[in-house]
């Protein structure tokens, strides 16, 4: 199966940006010491905005291969892929972080107020409906999962229609459902889509992008523009000069194009820095990292509480301690998970892959 390069390795640093986007958070809510002074501390839900534009550039360049060469979409071996992938991992996070936030910190004298129906937030939360659960604050552990529920919904949304659809016709409804959508969604026409943060257009843009590198005239103008995309995109995850200056739906509107373009630009050819081995492998357990991350600053912080350690030490040496404590023991977890637990359902996935559609990431 062919890799596409560069984009395993980004995936490490996408998880990274929302974990050290959520300490300084999780920090200043308790009292500890925190730091976020510089502008890429910030670009946590820009990252996550990102990881929907990766997994629509992977997902549809998936279907519209399948779509080509065989002229149908299997929907159940896709389904089932998805679910390989993403439920064991997520319904692990979803009952721990029940469990959590009713059974643990109360028996540990930290009662946390459930201002939720119980019934109702498991039923949301099974059902793929994260993103709506959110809204009531359940807890970060929880939280956290909105945006797996983003991407599953645009899942069962985007892989039927493949399957209706010509292979012709599917560029031009993209981009005609990229144009419609984010007019809709900006309009507050419909209120839920962004009070929800249905930010489907991600996805179908970067979908847009995929299909277009299969034809060699776009791969050789990114080519030729990557160092161009590679220096705005710095730009924007070092600086605050495009959040300050463009209102948000030109805001968004840009970073659906950048990120588009960077993901394109990136898979066009291998960069040493990003296809080294450690960083491959960060980013194979980047799900992991994502999702434990919230686990990790609970326990962190419980430390930090119980041993009074944020009193006790320089507020810079505290705030060093913290960071380094909860990446060390999310990038711990995630490799144990990822390892004993993630691999064996991974392991299941090549029963339900296509063969002919080998232009796809190991990891969409």
């Amino acid at each position: 199966m062919k890799k596409i390069p560069n984009l395993t390795a980004l995936r490490f640093f996408l998880a990274l940006l929302v974990v050290l986007y959520h300490i300084p958070q999780f920090c200043e809510h308790r009292g500890f010491p925190f730091f976020d002074s510089l502008a890429f501390l910030h670009k946590g839900q820009e990252a996550v905005y990102l990881f929907f534009s990766l997994s629509g550039f992977l997902i549809i360049r998936q279907l519209y291969i399948e779509k080509t060469t065989e002229n149908t979409i299997f929907l159940v071996p896709f389904f089932l892929r998805r679910i390989l992938r993403i439920w064991p991992l997520y319904y692990l996070i979803l009952f721990f972080g029940f469990l959590y936030y009713r059974v643990v910190l109360p028996y540990f004298g930290f009662p946390f107020e459930n201002n939720y129906n119980l019934t109702e937030g498991i039923l949301l939360s099974i059902t793929f409906f994260p993103n709506i659960f959110a809204t009531y604050k359940p807890g970060g552990i929880i939280e956290i999962l909105w945006s797996i529920g983003i991407e599953e919904q645009f899942y069962l949304f985007i892989a039927p229609l493949f399957f209706l659809l010509p292979s012709k016709k599917t560029l031009p409804f993209l981009a005609l459902f990229t144009g419609v959508y984010f007019a809709v969604f900006f309009s507050e026409s419909i209120p839920f889509l962004s009070d929800y943060k249905m930010f489907f257009f991600y996805f179908s843009f970067s979908g847009i992008c995929s299909i277009l590198l299969l034809k060699p005239v776009f791969s050789e103008i990114l080519q030729k523009s990557r160092i161009l995309i590679f220096a705005v995109f710095l730009i924007y995850l070092s600086t605050s000069l495009f959040s300050d200056n463009l209102s948000k739906p030109i805001y968004h509107l840009f970073s659906m194009i950048l990120f588009g373009l960077t993901i394109g630009s990136l898979s066009t050819k291998p960069i040493a820095f990003l296809e080294n081995k450690p960083l491959n492998y960060l980013g194979n357990i980047s799900y992991g990292i994502y999702v434990f991350h919230a686990i990790a600053m609970q326990f962190a912080g419980l430390l930090y509480l119980k041993l009074n350690i944020h009193s006790k030490l320089p507020a810079v040496l505290s705030i060093l301690l913290f960071n380094i404590l909860v990446l060390a023991i999310t990038i711990i977890v995630s490799h144990f998970s990822y390892t004993y637990y993630e691999s064996y359902f991974l392991g299941l996935k090549h029963k339900f892959r296509v063969q002919k559609a080998n232009q796809i990431s190991p990891q969409s």
